[in-house]
Protein backbone atom coordinates (compact mmCIF):
# COMPACT_ATOMS: atom_id res chain seq x y z
CA UNK A 1 0.00 0.00 0.00
CA UNK A 2 1.20 3.06 -1.19
CA UNK A 3 1.12 6.53 1.50
CA UNK A 4 1.95 9.90 1.15
CA UNK A 5 2.25 12.19 4.21
CA UNK A 6 2.64 15.95 4.21
CA UNK A 7 4.00 17.48 7.54
CA UNK A 8 6.00 20.49 8.55
CA UNK A 9 9.63 20.58 10.10
CA UNK A 10 8.01 20.20 13.39
CA UNK A 11 7.00 17.03 12.51
CA UNK A 12 10.76 15.11 14.50
CA UNK A 13 9.49 11.83 13.85
CA UNK A 14 8.50 12.26 10.24
CA UNK A 15 10.94 14.51 9.66
CA UNK A 16 13.83 12.30 10.73
CA UNK A 17 12.36 9.74 8.22
CA UNK A 18 12.75 12.07 5.49
CA UNK A 19 16.37 13.02 6.44
CA UNK A 20 17.60 9.48 6.77
CA UNK A 21 16.43 9.07 3.14
CA UNK A 22 17.84 12.58 1.68
CA UNK A 23 20.97 11.40 3.68
CA UNK A 24 21.42 7.72 1.83
CA UNK A 25 20.53 9.18 -1.53
CA UNK A 26 22.22 12.77 -1.55
CA UNK A 27 24.93 12.83 1.13
CA UNK A 28 25.89 9.10 0.45
CA UNK A 29 25.28 7.91 -2.77
CA UNK A 30 26.10 11.26 -4.79
CA UNK A 31 28.65 13.14 -2.29
CA UNK A 32 26.73 16.31 -1.24
CA UNK A 33 28.03 18.20 1.58
CA UNK A 34 25.60 17.77 4.65
CA UNK A 35 25.67 21.89 4.72
CA UNK A 36 24.46 22.07 1.05
CA UNK A 37 21.82 19.43 1.80
CA UNK A 38 20.11 20.50 5.18
CA UNK A 39 19.37 24.05 4.50
CA UNK A 40 16.13 26.10 4.29
CA UNK A 41 14.10 22.92 6.00
CA UNK A 42 12.24 25.74 8.45
CA UNK A 43 10.66 27.32 5.11
CA UNK A 44 9.68 24.21 3.30
CA UNK A 45 6.36 21.91 3.68
CA UNK A 46 7.88 18.11 3.71
CA UNK A 47 6.01 15.02 2.11
CA UNK A 48 7.30 11.22 3.20
CA UNK A 49 6.29 8.54 1.04
CA UNK A 50 5.58 5.01 2.41
CA UNK A 51 5.47 1.42 0.87
CA UNK A 52 3.41 -1.18 3.21
CA UNK A 53 4.42 1.64 6.29
CA UNK A 54 8.25 1.82 5.13
CA UNK A 55 9.50 5.19 4.27
CA UNK A 56 11.00 5.20 1.09
CA UNK A 57 10.93 8.46 -0.45
CA UNK A 58 10.59 12.12 -0.05
CA UNK A 59 9.98 15.72 -1.35
CA UNK A 60 9.76 19.08 -0.54
CA UNK A 61 8.59 22.57 -1.45
CA UNK A 62 8.87 26.09 -0.53
CA UNK A 63 8.62 29.27 -1.98
CA UNK A 64 11.10 31.89 -2.89
CA UNK A 65 11.31 34.69 -4.62
CA UNK A 66 11.06 33.40 -7.68
CA UNK A 67 8.06 31.58 -7.27
CA UNK A 68 7.58 28.15 -5.69
CA UNK A 69 10.79 25.78 -5.88
CA UNK A 70 10.03 21.55 -5.62
CA UNK A 71 13.77 20.21 -4.21
CA UNK A 72 15.07 17.43 -2.55
CA UNK A 73 12.92 14.52 -4.56
CA UNK A 74 14.76 11.58 -3.15
CA UNK A 75 13.27 7.78 -3.42
CA UNK A 76 15.65 4.91 -1.95
CA UNK A 77 17.55 2.82 -4.56
CA UNK A 78 15.86 -0.57 -4.21
CA UNK A 79 12.38 1.41 -5.51
CA UNK A 80 13.39 3.49 -8.52
CA UNK A 81 11.95 2.78 -11.82
CA UNK A 82 8.82 1.65 -10.49
CA UNK A 83 6.84 4.60 -10.95
CA UNK A 84 7.55 5.44 -6.95
CA UNK A 85 8.59 9.12 -7.31
CA UNK A 86 6.18 9.70 -10.17
CA UNK A 87 3.38 9.51 -7.85
CA UNK A 88 4.93 11.67 -5.16
CA UNK A 89 5.93 14.33 -7.76
CA UNK A 90 2.22 13.99 -8.97
CA UNK A 91 1.10 14.54 -5.65
CA UNK A 92 2.77 17.56 -4.94
CA UNK A 93 1.53 19.00 -7.87
CA UNK A 94 -1.80 18.27 -6.79
CA UNK A 95 -1.43 19.82 -3.83
CA UNK A 96 0.04 23.18 -5.37
CA UNK A 97 -2.59 23.23 -8.19
CA UNK A 98 -4.31 26.36 -6.20
CA UNK A 99 -0.99 28.67 -6.27
CA UNK A 100 -0.52 31.55 -8.32
CA UNK A 101 2.95 31.30 -8.67
CA UNK A 102 5.25 29.70 -10.89
CA UNK A 103 6.46 26.46 -9.96
CA UNK A 104 10.31 25.17 -11.02
CA UNK A 105 13.27 22.95 -9.62
CA UNK A 106 16.57 22.73 -10.61
CA UNK A 107 16.92 19.07 -12.18
CA UNK A 108 19.89 17.16 -12.04
CA UNK A 109 21.10 16.10 -15.49
CA UNK A 110 20.59 12.96 -15.56
CA UNK A 111 16.88 13.74 -15.01
CA UNK A 112 15.68 15.98 -17.29
CA UNK A 113 13.89 14.04 -19.56
CA UNK A 114 12.18 12.52 -16.75
CA UNK A 115 10.85 16.19 -15.62
CA UNK A 116 10.21 17.04 -19.09
CA UNK A 117 7.27 14.26 -19.42
CA UNK A 118 6.19 15.53 -16.42
CA UNK A 119 4.99 18.65 -18.09
CA UNK A 120 8.23 20.60 -17.18
CA UNK A 121 10.62 22.95 -19.41
CA UNK A 122 14.14 23.58 -18.90
CA UNK A 123 14.95 27.70 -19.13
CA UNK A 124 18.20 28.51 -19.32
CA UNK A 125 21.94 27.47 -19.61
CA UNK A 126 23.40 24.37 -17.66
CA UNK A 127 24.67 24.65 -14.32
CA UNK A 128 26.29 23.12 -11.56
CA UNK A 129 24.62 22.96 -8.24
CA UNK A 130 26.65 20.47 -5.20
CA UNK A 131 29.15 19.38 -8.17
CA UNK A 132 25.94 17.93 -10.31
CA UNK A 133 24.78 19.54 -13.66
CA UNK A 134 21.59 20.75 -13.18
CA UNK A 135 18.89 22.66 -15.34
CA UNK A 136 16.36 25.31 -14.02
CA UNK A 137 12.81 23.45 -15.16
CA UNK A 138 9.65 24.70 -15.05
CA UNK A 139 6.21 23.81 -14.63
CA UNK A 140 4.38 24.40 -18.20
Amino acid sequence: MIQIIPFSHSDKELYKKALEIRQKVFIEEQQVERTLEIENEEDSHFYLLQHNGLAIGTARWRKTHKGIKLERFAVLPEFRNKNMGTILLKKVLEDLSEKKEKIYLHAQLKAVNYYKRQGFEEEGEMFVEANIKHFLMVKA
